[in-house]
């Protein structure tokens, strides 16, 4: 077998492994963007632990059918970048989407979303949720209001028991 053949395999075989591994996939057209944009959302994506790699259509195409994800082959036309997760759900669409807000060239295609094709419309409701941190704050004042409100009506109680006494 050819070196080059053998290299091609091994990029498809890249890609199918980080679709199958990430929980969020994000698959955009970035034309239009200029070096220092492109730069910049990388650099975004890379503070977040999302990995961004442009590849070619037909690599995608083979990978998306070792993988069972051939509805995406729709969206592989034009230039194809694609931004994986594996341990965020929100992050890549959440940077990507605020990032198209500010730089209408980057173009969201579509996504995958722990496994399932997601549409364009999907991927911009999972960038309006609030982050993994943000949501485990919510979750813990939930949990401390009750705990928090008995200690402030307990010091009440007693602030009005000493002044009755004073």
């Amino acid at each position: 077998m050819s070196a080059v053949i053998e290299q091609k395999q091994q990029v498809v075989q890249e890609i199918a492994d980080k679709l199958e591994s990430s929980v969020s996939t994000v698959v955009v057209d970035y034309r239009g963007l200029n070096v220092e944009e492109a730069t910049e959302l990388r650099k975004q994506l890379r503070e977040a632990g999302v990995d961004f790699k442009v590849y070619k259509n037909t690599m995608v195409r083979r990978a998306t059918e070792k993988t069972n994800l051939t509805e995406l082959d729709e969206f592989l036309l034009g230039p194809t970048a694609v931004a994986t997760s594996a341990e965020d759900v929100v992050a890549p669409a959440k940077i990507i989407n605020n990032f198209a807000k500010e730089h209408p060239a980057l173009e969201i295609k579509t996504g995958v979303i722990q496994g399932r094709v997601a549409s364009l419309e999907e991927i911009r409701e999972l960038a309006s949720l609030p982050s993994h941190e943000g949501l485990v704050s919510m979750l813990l004042n939930v949990l401390q209001a009750p705990i928090r409100n008995f200690a402030l009506a307990s010091k009440a109680v007693a602030d009005q028991k000493e002044e009755e006494g004073a």
